[in-house]
């Protein structure tokens, strides 16, 4: 806030950057995206919720825990692989799983699962 309200008042980058001891770099990009976007902030990192190679077959993956909840993470990579050809390791299934509601608790019963999906 203070180095754009420096640069705001008239000062340029680079004297803002001297004077609040940032880098010049920082103190230009921070205008240029103040100028652009009219925000401050800094821009949102990571990918785009909703988006990534599993997204489109999150059905399939869905529907074969289901079936079996028993399954581990390498098995399904393995049935993800043969049935489709996409290579996912197994660390990637279980997050992609679990912000679906499906826990690490391998004694749920399909019904279990698809109820806490739901809430």
């Amino acid at each position: 806030m203070r180095v754009a309200n420096f640069v705001e008042a008239g000062h340029s980058c680079r004297a803002a950057a001297g004077n609040f001891a940032f880098s010049e770099s920082f103190a230009i990009k921070l205008v240029r995206r103040t100028r652009d976007t009219g925000s401050r902030a800094p821009a949102r990192q990571g990918r785009p919720p909703g988006r990534g190679k599993l997204v489109p077959y999150e059905a399939f993956l869905i529907q074969t825990v289901e079936a079996r909840p028993t399954i581990t993470m390498p098995e399904l990579a393995a049935r993800l692989l043969d049935e489709h050809g996409v290579v996912a390791a197994p660390a990637i299934l279980s997050r992609f799983l679990c912000r679906r509601g499906f826990t690490y608790k391998k004694h749920l019963m399909a019904a279990e699962c698809a109820r806490r999906r739901a809430k």
